[in-house]
């Protein structure tokens, strides 16, 4: 299959429209990261999406809404909870966790009668979805397991030859994927971290959102899960991460005496004086915004640079920081060394 890599216009848009209406996958851009979409209504569409991705297939998608009204055909109902977390944050990097309309197919819900809707902020992604008419599935849009990808060049990297379009819509705001909120229950609780924390969400309705401990401790693969991300490896280069928590003076000392051949650090910005192996940076110490938003590319290039073992700083693990640090010890397998 030859794909096309093709920047955003108003004719690669109607060509993605085209697509997804017949069963076709694309990748388009969102605010958050690349996502490899197709129609959430069709089994073949999301067989081809788990395909590509070599994803398995308990494992549920996310489906995207570009208004409110296409919400009816996703839902079976609305929870209260949830109208007003999509009033206060949709569009944007919310994803919430509702009743599965019987439209839906199971596939795109690896066999739940739940479903994940969100409705991105991207234009071009909203773009696609209204002039196509078609609520897509849109699982991050690289190989299952590795860093998710935050630009076109790093999708066209991963999906070339196995789907027929990549649209170029420059680099994500975000960089990491969209807070996952389940609102089944009496009480709200987070599944996937984000850029929405649960202090954003209880500002809204009021009452106290839970966070799953599964973000922090993991969850076996043979659990049934609700949301992307929970279980599996994930967001892993090639390399062997481990994450050192401590000072970064224990940090480099610890780095020192363990190095070994082809081994880099992963650490924040102006701290690279204090290795004599190779650093990368993905952000600022104090700015878990700038952390989020680089972390994939920083991992991506690790692999780029032939990193074998990769020692990375611990970020925080409050606010936005938890979403950071949930991708790091899933790149990591859970590996952690108090230092």
């Amino acid at each position: 299959m030859k794909t096309e890599f093709l920047r955003a216009s108003s004719e690669s848009i109607k060509l993605a429209c085209d697509l997804l209406r017949h069963g076709e996958v694309v990748a388009v851009p969102t605010e958050t990261v690349y996502g490899l979409a197709g129609d959430a209504k069709n089994s073949e569409a999301i067989s081809k999406i788990f395909k590509a991705k070599g994803r398995p297939n308990d494992n549920p998608l996310i489906v995207h809404i570009g208004n409110m009204d296409m919400l009816e055909d996703v839902v079976r109902f609305i929870p209260e909870d949830a109208k007003k977390l999509a009033d206060a944050f949709w569009p944007g990097p919310l994803t919430i966790i509702m009743p599965k309309g019987e439209k839906i197919c199971k596939e795109t819900c690896a066999g739940l009668d739940s479903v994940g809707v969100r409705m991105p902020k991207n234009e071009i992604a909203r773009a696609i979805i209204n002039e196509s008419g078609i609520a897509f599935a849109a699982p991050s849009a690289n190989l299952s397991g590795k860093p998710s990808p935050t630009n076109a060049t790093d999708v066209f990297e991963d999906m070339n030859g196995k789907i027929p379009l990549v649209i170029d819509g420059g680099e994500c705001e975000a960089g990491v994927e969209s807070t996952v909120v389940s609102v089944l229950g009496k009480t709200p609780i987070i599944l996937r971290p984000g850029v929405v924390t649960a202090v954003d969400m209880e500002k809204v309705l009021g009452k106290h959102v839970e966070i799953s401990k599964a973000i922090t401790e993991g969850i076996s693969d043979e659990s049934k899960v609700l949301s992307p991300g929970m279980k599996y490896k994930h967001y892993s280069p090639e390399a062997e991460v481990v994450i050192l928590k401590g000072t970064i003076e224990n940090f480099s000392k610890y780095v020192s005496e363990n190095k070994k051949e082809n081994t880099y650090v992963l650490c924040f910005d102006g701290e690279e004086k204090f290795f004599d192996v190779p650093a990368i940076n993905y952000g600022k110490s104090n700015d878990p915004k700038s952390q989020a938003h680089e972390l994939f590319s920083s991992l991506r290039k690790l692999d780029k640079l032939g990193a074998k073992l990769v020692y990375a700083r611990c970020p925080e693990t409050d606010g936005v920081a938890l979403a950071v640090y949930n991708r790091l010890i899933r790149s990591a397998g859970f590996r952690i060394i108090e230092v």
